[in-house]
């Protein structure tokens, strides 16, 4: 009997230093060889920043909800079977644009041939400015194919998370370096993400990709298990009828293994194009553009936002991932109303 008595308080003296000794919260772990910060909750991953040489900008990959779901697609990173493997420039959640003095920072990737080059840019991780409780700071270069730097960009990310809900806010400072810097209405933007396959939205009709090696290629019939992803704006609109249309948020929900999630963009009042116009698509990519408008509405005036050198311009935007159940409209006009009330700058 004393000896069960004994084991029993080694177990809860071990457990209760377990538990003591585990980490809450958000840590933020460089990993230099890697080429990547991981961000963990709870001492389980929620996503990493990536600045692999590999790929054209910084993304966040994977992305997984509360419970371990991962809701970012695949591809090309680590394919997934089943999945589509068009727009290999698709990649987690990134920030650029279609328009930059000519430049398409938007479909750079590995499937472009040199001789193309020249017409698009990247953006390259500099360093890590700073990291604190549950924030990373890093700068990075908006850079042609030569690798002169047009811009200078300063990225904000908090992360955050309590229950069934995870959030990311990414405040990103674009600074003009020697020259003018122009960007010039363009569908292609500006903040995104390329969804896992679940989330898609189930259709018959035949579609034209890009395959691993950049060839075009005719899917003709989508196997559709799985498959059940609706848009939702913050104006009512669902499916297919959100694209190119202003709203201060856009949700996307799919049940995926019996979880019911949804994805959320917000925008914010303070940033250029506001509102911004969807650039969501039923394959996957679900992205918010605050420098497209002409793109979206022939009948809507162009959009030109201009940098002269040393001019500065700041964009907002918070990303929720909510599981346990889909998102409600007035728990989203909620998240808006109190996003757009912290006015806090880089």
């Amino acid at each position: 009997m004393k000896y069960l008595l004994k084991l029993l308080l080694v177990v809860f003296i071990t457990n209760t230093l377990a538990c003591a000794n585990s980490p809450k919260g958000i840590q933020i772990i460089p990993d230099e060889a890697q080429q990547k910060i991981d961000i963990l909750y709870d001492g389980k991953l929620f996503t990493s920043y990536l600045y692999a040489s590999d790929i054209e900008k910084p993304v966040l990959y994977p992305i997984y909800t509360a419970n371990g779901t991962v809701i970012t697609r695949g591809f090309p990173r680590e394919p997934r079977p089943h999945e589509r493997i068009d727009h290999p420039h698709h990649i987690g959640l990134w920030f650029n644009f279609g328009d930059v003095n000519g430049l398409d920072f938007w479909n750079n990737s590995y499937i472009v041939p040199p001789e193309r080059k020249p017409r698009y840019g990247s953006i390259r991780h500099r360093k890590i400015v700073d990291i604190s409780e549950g924030t990373l700071t890093v700068a990075a270069d908006w850079i042609n194919h030569t690798g002169k730097a047009l811009l200078t960009e300063e990225i904000h990310f908090i992360f955050s998370g309590e229950g069934d809900w995870r959030i990311i806010e990414r405040r990103t400072k674009l600074s003009a370096l020697q020259d003018t810097v122009t960007f010039t209405d363009n569908k292609e933007g500006l903040i995104a993400i390329r969804m896992d396959r679940a989330f898609e939205e189930p259709t018959d009709k035949p579609e034209i990709f890009l395959d691993s090696d950049g060839n075009p290629t005719e899917v003709k019939s989508m196997n559709k298990e799985g498959i059940n992803g609706v848009y939702r704006n913050s104006n009512g609109l669902e499916k297919g009828d959100v694209w190119g249309k202003l709203a201060n948020w856009v949700s996307l929900s799919a049940e995926k293994e019996g979880e019911k999630i949804t994805v959320a963009i917000l925008d914010h009042s303070e940033n250029p194009g506001y509102p911004a116009h969807s650039h969501d698509r039923g394959y996957g990519l679900f992205a918010t553009n605050n420098m497209g408008s002409q793109a979206f509405n022939k009948e809507a005036p162009l959009f030109t936002l201009k940098l002269n050198p040393g001019e500065s311009v700041t964009f907002k935007h918070l990303i929720i991932i909510k599981t346990g159940g889909f998102t409600t409209d007035e728990e989203l006009n909620r998240k808006f109303s109190e996003f757009n009330q912290d006015n806090a700058s880089l």
